[in-house]
């Protein structure tokens, strides 16, 4: 069915396959060594005998990825990972292999592109700078990811045998420890919070573990904060809902799924939307009870909110969002960030992100709790327990301290353990003088060896 043809240097596996249209054709491949030539020449074989050859698709990868974005992606993906998807597409991933046929990819063609990846710079966009030279080593995890998940599809749909992807070797990624507040700090830091937006957030964020996301999303018809909730320790806050931008395109090409609000833009021809979305996973959804201090701030900003929109009148454009801007429009993420880099400065605390809070969050409740995880999962919306001991569980160094000290409490506190003395010295072995008497029977020289040391430690010492 297959024969092998000798070509210079090289060795073509020549045969006959019918394509999808019923026509017979002719295909040469050509392969380094003979070794190689006659173990492809059995594959080949037994594909076309079993009916699993897959006749040639001249389908570049960036035509192959727009089929997969859009019979895949815009039915299984969401607004924010639609946007991430196809920049990861756009920017390293068609520029590099996008000419490349999808059935010439292979492991060495994977290695090759994951090398060239780690040469490739950052892309730059109008709102985000890049904060290294190169690609990350996250984020070719990221792209070899996605193209796993792609190349999967089009071994499902009989593109291609195999999927080159699957078992690529990637950089070992090195994820650098997240540095966080301790509680002391974030006091320090709402001290000396001027800003009355980022003060709510701080809280928030701390307290009750929020996402920046879900803090800039928060409603008050969601806060629960009545003379009868405090008094029953019943305050609380319900997330199911979270602020979002999202690219135009992404929603034009996803409808509104998941989307409950789109916010109009002041100008018109921006690319981009700030959206209120159901948040990323169901565990997200969820109630979290406030400590009364929190529930006391939170009446106190929402006075000073309805101070505001009288003031303002008909110009306050009431989205009813507990973090707004003063005329009521959605605060954007940048605008807590920019405040929040200024009071790192002006308090003099370690350069954390905002997200750190968070961490912190999670860190001190972990300590409130003595540990328990799914009090702890239930606040932080996560959808695996592992992503609290993972990632967010930091460990302070002071209650290594304190491990230390309980230690000796519970262990060496112990009676029996603290009596103990060092070992003391061995005692000198007893002389068998009998014995020695018939050794030096036995042996005169030994005997005149040893009246020669006695009569020497005897002698008086004579001065040098």
């Amino acid at each position: 069915m297959a024969s092998i043809i000798k070509r210079k240097k090289n060795y073509a596996i020549v045969y006959n396959y019918t394509n999808e249209n019923g026509e017979s054709k002719q295909k040469w491949e050509s392969v380094p060594t003979y070794k190689e030539a006659i173990r492809r020449k059995a594959e080949v074989e037994n594909q076309l005998l079993s009916g699993t050859y897959i006749p040639p698709v001249q389908q570049s990868v960036t035509e192959f990825l727009k089929d997969f974005v859009s019979t895949y992606g815009e039915k299984r993906w969401g607004i924010s990972m639609y946007d991430g998807c196809t920049a990861l597409i756009g920017n390293y991933i068609d520029p590099i292999i996008g000419d490349m046929h999808i059935q010439s990819i292979n492991t060495r063609a994977v290695d090759k592109y994951i090398q060239t990846l780690r040469k490739t710079p950052c892309v730059s966009t109008p709102t985000r700078k890049p904060s290294t030279k190169y690609v990350t080593d996250k984020t070719i995890e990221k792209i070899i990811k996605l193209l796993s998940c792609a190349f999967g599809q089009a071994v499902r749909w009989e593109l291609i045998g195999k999927n080159p992807f699957k078992n690529a070797v990637l950089p070992k990624t090195v994820y650098k420890r997240r540095e966080i507040w301790t509680a002391e700090m974030i006091r320090t830091a709402l001290d000396a919070c001027t800003d009355s937006r980022l003060y709510v957030a701080i809280n928030l964020a701390f307290a009750c573990s929020l996402r920046m996301g879900e803090i800039l999303g928060l409603t008050w018809n969601n806060v629960h904060i009545t003379d009868a909730d405090i008094a029953k320790d019943d305050a609380s806050v319900y997330i199911d809902k979270e602020l979002t931008r999202a690219s135009k395109h992404a929603i034009e090409m996803l409808g509104e799924r998941d989307i409950y609000y789109i916010f109009k833009p002041l100008l018109c021809d921006t690319k981009t939307r700030l959206i209120l979305k159901k948040p990323k996973t169901e565990t997200s959804i969820r109630k979290i009870w406030l400590p009364k201090t929190l529930a006391y701030i939170l009446r106190k900003w929402r006075q000073s909110q309805e101070e505001m929109k009288g003031f303002l009148g008909d110009e306050y454009q009431d989205f009813n969002l507990v973090v707004a801007q003063s005329n009521g429009r959605p605060c954007d993420d940048r605008i807590i960030l920019k405040e929040f880099s200024k009071l790192k400065e002006t308090a003099g605390l370690p350069n954390v992100v905002f997200h750190s809070l968070r961490h912190s969050s999670t860190t001190y409740k972990l300590k409130l709790n003595h540990g328990d995880l799914k009090a702890t999962q239930g606040d932080t919306g996560h959808a695996e327990i592992d992503m609290i001991t993972k990632i967010y569980a930091h460990i302070l160094d002071e209650d290594r301290k304190i491990n230390a000290q309980k230690f000796e409490n519970a262990f060496y506190a112990n009676p029996d353990l603290r009596e103990v003395k060092a070992p003391s010295e061995p005692a000198q072995p007893s002389v068998d003088v009998q014995a020695l008497a018939e050794q030096l029977s036995r042996s005169p020289d030994l005997l005149t060896s040893l009246s020669r040391m006695v009569a020497a430690q005897q002698a008086p010492h004579q001065p040098c």
